[in-house]
Formats: structure tokens, C-alpha cells, sequence
């Protein structure tokens, strides 16, 4: 492994922000809330137009081609916007120049991709961040500090929803969405963060069983979905997944069954806890009802948070939230729960030895 890069402590950090679509939004909105620490760089977008605005509105060099911005470019830290199936080979070739990289979720469409990316950037000694932005939720930080606390005693059963809408014309919005090889489906897509929650939250993952259906939408990939995990403590578990709730988003939810604790996390985005029953009190019981916040967005607010997490670990002074080792966790599950719904069995954990 090639020793890592210094930390940067005398000036800002330059970001170049690859990919200017949807997600996009929160990144600049995430660099803006940290001008401190952040200086945009450069933006990249294959769309001429798009990439124009962008560059105008963020007063930055833009590149309609990823590695002239690495070979020109003067940044420190790529943010990968771009569709899932491309984050391998950029990651891959901003480690080559140097780079570090922050990718949206989910890190890689493949396991090995997933595999290759944390080996690159181990070789070059630049960091891999994946963003896991939904674990700085205040409500999930609530639940986090209650498991590890082992309030709810042994852990019986868990379970999750995601009941989302995304109708055709979401899929018809650009030619790599609802494919398997760039974007996967409602699991590795949209309920991504989800699917992390149940190894952060609950623990290393035996067993997973699925099924999965392309019910409505005409797409390549699944639009809904149904999971179940054994964790090696012991504990079942289910996860229940559609982009076909009508009229809108309706749930993103997990509920928590254990010997001495009730816990459910629910609204839109698990965003509202709804039930926080404990055999034992703890004082911060009271901060619960604060915990909650309205959103119309699935996306939360923890951007700005995590961005946080990467100054102080590019300063040196912290070390990652979660690095790329960290995001193959969650890709593990999803590629397991695709092979269960393909071949129609039981998938056990770890995939590889």
C-alpha cells in the first residue's frame, strides 16, 4: 500500500464536483455550508447545457470530460454524482492521478467493481469515502446510541419498509436509469441507505433470502422487492421494498423488536420516531420527540454532515465515517439479495473467503 497522502492544513480543500444531476444539489449545497474548508474547483457533466449552467451558476471551471479535469484539473478531492455503474472506473482513474474520492451510494453495481475500487485507492494512498448520509440522521443516531447501549437486550426481530414512488417517467429521464449495469434497482438504488442500516445498525449479516419483481415499471430491474436476513447473533429480520406506492412517497421505516426495548422509526425517510419504549429510562428518553423533523425529501439532511466528516479526515484530525471497506458492506447484502432472487436460494455471508 502506497503511504497516504499528507493532510492538507494550509489552505482549503479543492473539490471538483463530477456529475450534475439530481443528487448534485446536495453537494453543492453541503461545499457551500463549509466555504470555510471547501473551494469548488471544478464541475464535470457530459450534457453541454447543463454543465454550462452549473459552471456559470458556481462560478467554476467545467469539463465535459472526467479525465481532462484530472489531468488539468486543480483538485484535491472528486465528488462522484454520476450514474452507479460509472463509479468504479472513475474511482479507479482519480486514484491513479492522485485523487481522493467521494462517491454517492451505492459505491459500485458489482462486487468485484466494489473490490477494485478500495484496492486502487489503497495502492495510490488516496481515501475512498461513501457516502452513507442517512447515519447522521438525529433519529438514527437515537436508535444507534440505544443498540450499542443494548437497551432493547437481545434483539429479536427487525424490520424495514420502503414504500417510495417512482413512476415511469423518473426511469425515462435518462437512458441508464432502471438498468443493470449503471443504475440497478429499487433495493440498490433507491433503497440503498436502507439496506446499510441493517448491518450498521443490528450487526454482521449470516443469511439472506429474496425476491424481487418488475411489477409495473418498464425497466430492466426490479421495482419491487422483498428481503429476509438472519444476523449471526441470531436475530431475524425482513425487508419489504416498492417504487409503486401511489400517489407519492408514503414510508421509509424500521422497527426494532427486542427482550427489553420497542423501537420504530418511521415518516417518509425515517425521519419521526414513533415508538421508544424501554425496559430502562436514559436521560436523553426526552430527546426523542425532538429527534424529528419534517421532510418531503428521501434524501435527509445529513450531507453537510458527512462533508464534515471528510474536512476533518483530509485535515487529519478524524478518521473516516465511512471509507470504502465500510460501503462494501452494504453492496455485499445487495449483490447476495440479487443472487437469492436469481437463483431462488439462500445466500450466506461473506460472498467471498
Amino acid at each position: 500500500m502506497t503511504p497516504a497522502q499528507a493532510p492538507i492544513t494550509d489552505r482549503k480543500i479543492r473539490i471538483a464536483v463530477i456529475g450534475c444531476g439530481r443528487i448534485a444539489k446536495n453537494h453543492f449545497a453541503a461545499i457551500a455550508q463549509h466555504a470555510g474548508d471547501f473551494e469548488l474547483a471544478a464541475v464535470c457533466d457530459v450534457d453541454a447545457e447543463r454543465l454550462k449552467r452549473h459552471a456559470s451558476e458556481h462560478k467554476a471551471p467545467g469539463y465535459s470530460r472526467y479525465e481532462d479535469l484530472l489531468r488539468e484539473g486543480d483538485c484535491d478531492l472528486v465528488s462522484l454524482c454520476t450514474p452507479s455503474g460509472l463509479h468504479s472506473q472513475q474511482t479507479i482513474l482519480a486514484a491513479r492521478y492522485g485523487r481522493h474520492v467521494m462517491t454517492e451510494k451505492p459505491m459500485a453495481t458489482r462486487w468485484q467493481d466494489g473490490l477494485d475500487m478500495v484496492r486502487a485507492c489503497d495502492e495510490a494512498g488516496v481515501h475512498l469515502f461513501v457516502i452513507k448520509q442517512n447515519r447522521r440522521n438525529a433519529t438514527l443516531q437515537l436508535l444507534k446510541r440505544a443498540i450499542a447501549e443494548k437497551r432493547f437486550g437481545r434483539i429479536h426481530m427487525v424490520h424495514l419498509n420502503v414504500f417510495w414512488t417512482r413512476p415511469q417517467e423518473y426511469y425515462d429521464s435518462a437512458s441508464w436509469r432502471g438498468t443493470w449495469e449503471m443504475d440497478g434497482g429499487a433495493f440498490m438504488n433507491q433503497a440503498s441507505h436502507y439496506v446499510d442500516l441493517l448491518e450498521w445498525l443490528i450487526g454482521p449479516i449470516a443469511d439472506v433470502q429474496a425476491m424481487t419483481g418488475t411489477l409495473a415499471r418498464d425497466i430492466e430491474v426490479e421495482d419491487s422487492g422483498v428481503l429476509n436476513v438472519r444476523w449471526r447473533n441470531g436475530a431475524l429480520g425482513s425487508m419489504s421494498v416498492t417504487m409503486l406506492a401511489w400517489p407519492k412517497n408514503l414510508e421509509g421505516s424500521i422497527t426494532i423488536l427486542g427482550e427489553k426495548g420497542t423501537a420504530r422509526v418511521g415518516g417518509v425517510a425515517v425521519n419521526d420516531i414513533q415508538l421508544w419504549e424501554f425496559a430502562e429510562p436514559r436521560d436523553y428518553d426526552a430527546q426523542v420527540r425532538e429527534a424529528g423533523y419534517e421532510t418531503t425529501s428521501v434524501y435527509g439532511f445529513g450531507h453537510p454532515l458527512y462533508f464534515r466528516n471528510v474536512v476533518d479526515v483530509l485535515r487529519g484530525e478524524a478518521e473516516p465515517e465511512t471509507d470504502g471497506r465500510e460501503g462494501l458492506k452494504s453492496l455485499e447484502v445487495l449483490i447476495a439479495a440479487y443472487i437469492s432472487a436469481r437463483d431462488g436460494r439462500t445466500v450466506s455471508l461473506p460472498l467471498q473467503y
